[in-house]
């Protein structure tokens, strides 16, 4: 009988740990995270089926070297948290705390790329419109969001641009434009007054001007390069007469003569 009771209890364990829910964390390169489910006196903290950490009587043992400097034990609160997450830091984390369960706790950390700041640049403006493109470095992962006061307008996942275009009529609402990620985001808000303004004409006409001088410098250069190779000619030509006429001169009188230019 007793035997018989232990094999249940081995197969509610069982049962125990297939049934419970994976709890997911999300956390970005860099950053750090806090696995919610304290250790006191005893228990372990493992990672893809290796114990990385392992608390007895109140004090924590570090069982992996790349953890050493990276994961910290909190003997107040018996919480583990990870810091200067990577990559490959994601995957799922099993608590045992020993007490009084039957099963693990686990955890899947999923990471994320920190986005980037977005920036954002004035592409045409109108009596009536205005037309912003927001734009990103990076877009993993990433959503493009734009706003106005709190209402989305447009938005784009894993794309390096958004454009939208602001009429006259709405150009005292507030804008912004968000890079987000589930872990992380990024918000430049929009002074239209600013980035709409007709006098303002950094945003195009710096690369507009850079092209234009670059043009203009290239035909000068044509230009002159011709004009030098003109002026050679004419004067090789002029030499080459003067020197046919001195030599026609000079031979009646006083027989050869040579010339040259």
């Amino acid at each position: 009988m007793e035997a018989q009771m232990r094999i249940i209890l081995f197969l509610m364990v069982i049962i125990s740990s297939a049934t419970e829910e994976v709890k997911n964390l999300i956390s970005t390169e860099g950053g750090s995270i806090t696995l919610p489910d304290p250790v006191k006196e005893k228990g372990y903290l493992s990672f893809k089926g290796t114990t990385i950490a392992a608390v007895n009587k109140g004090e924590v043992e570090i069982e992996e070297k790349i953890y050493i400097n990276r994961l910290h034990w909190d003997k107040n609160t018996g919480f583990f948290t990870i810091t200067g997450l990577q990559r490959n830091d994601s995957g799922i984390y099993y608590i045992d705390s020993k007490k009084g369960r039957t099963f693990t706790t686990s955890y899947n950390l999923i990471m994320y790329e920190s986005v980037s700041t977005p920036a954002v640049k004035r592409l045409s403006v109108s009596a009536e419109s205005c037309i912003l493109l927001c734009s990103v470095e990076k877009a993993e992962e990433t959503t493009l969001l734009w706003y106005k006061d709190k209402e989305i307008l447009n938005q784009s996942s894993s794309a390096l641009s958004l454009l939208l275009t602001v009429h006259k009529q709405d150009s005292n609402s507030s804008y912004s434009c968000v890079a987000a990620n589930p872990a992380d985001n990024k918000t430049l808000p929009v002074n239209i007054t600013t980035s709409c303004s007709e006098q303002n004409n950094t945003d195009n006409s710096d690369d507009t001007n850079t092209r234009y001088y670059f043009v203009t410098g290239i035909i000068i250069s044509i230009v002159l390069a011709v004009f030098v190779v003109l002026i050679a000619i004419i004067t090789k030509k002029k030499c080459l007469n003067k020197t046919k006429t001195t030599t026609r001169q000079t031979q009646g009188r006083f027989g050869e003569h040579r010339h040259k230019c």
